[in-house]
């Protein structure tokens, strides 16, 4: 019997220190849609990640569980020996999307391989970090005077960088000749934001309660490529979301939406 109890013991003991490194976080909700003029709808969307550290090594794992099973989303492994990083991306997303499953404009035609591992040097170069992936392409980035700066080099050339300027977040990308930029700020208590796209949004009041005005730009229609559907034309639209924080450690929040004049109620919660 005193064998026993000490077997109990100690499985209870490695059981403690294995669950110790091991952080479990989700988060779920229930909408409904009434669609405007068209038939209501109610979704579901229940997600969870898994993270396990030992030492400077975690790995993180994302599911979604509100399907017939559970799919995974995502699992990246990452580790430090001393100035060298390595992040792995293991998860392989599928990407081709046929014509009838289309949900939205310009998916791939075709299937493209996006798991990766890429290792990073923190070396004194000038305050600069070096990464290089398995693809080639090596990226160069650091701050300076409090702008971040980032360089990739390889199939596909990008520069961007960030600063803080008067009170203005700002960023700036350039892949490939075509350049995006966002500029972010706070006025009397509202924050703005506006992007290259000409998207607007302004969050009024404080966290737990919160209206968001939206506004987002019109997209030009696009004929298809060689690897992507078609761009469809799509007016621009403007949505109000108000969103209060209960009691009950739960979310409540309402959407209105102008395109289709419909209104989405929404109860979540993030654990």
């Amino acid at each position: 019997m005193k064998k026993l109890i000490a077997l109990f013991a100690v499985s209870a003991v490695a059981s403690t220190s294995a669950i110790a490194g091991v952080a479990l976080s989700g988060s779920a909700s229930v909408s409904y849609d009434d669609n405007g003029s068209g038939a209501s709808a109610t979704t579901y969307d229940a997600d969870l990640s898994i993270v396990g550290t030992n030492g400077g090594t975690s790995l993180t794992v994302g599911v979604d569980v509100d399907g017939a099973s559970f799919a995974t989303t995502g699992v990246d492994l990452a580790s430090k020996i001393g100035p060298v990083t390595i992040a792995a991306d293991m998860f392989d997303e599928v990407s081709i999307v046929t014509s009838a499953a289309q949900t939205s404009t310009g998916e791939s035609k075709v299937e493209t391989t996006d798991s990766s591992v890429t290792v990073s040097i923190d070396a004194p170069i000038g305050d600069a970090t070096v990464a290089l992936d398995d693809s080639g392409d090596v990226t160069i980035s650091g701050t300076w005077s409090g702008v971040t700066v980032s360089q990739t080099m390889g199939d596909t050339d990008s520069t961007s960088g960030s600063a803080s300027i008067a009170g203005m977040d700002v960023s700036i990308t350039n892949e490939d000749g075509a350049t995006d930029w966002s500029v972010g700020t706070t006025v009397s208590g509202i924050a703005l934001t506006l992007n290259s796209d000409n998207d607007m949004t302004a969050t009024f009041g404080l966290s737990g309660n919160t209206m968001v005005v939206s506004h987002v730009g019109a997209v030009a229609a696009a004929a298809a490529t060689a690897k992507v559907w078609e761009v469809a034309a799509v007016d621009a639209y403007t949505t109000v979301a108000i969103t209060r924080d209960l009691t009950s450690g739960a979310s409540l929040s309402a959407t209105y939406k102008s395109s289709d004049d419909s209104l989405t109620l929404k109860a979540a919660v993030t654990f």
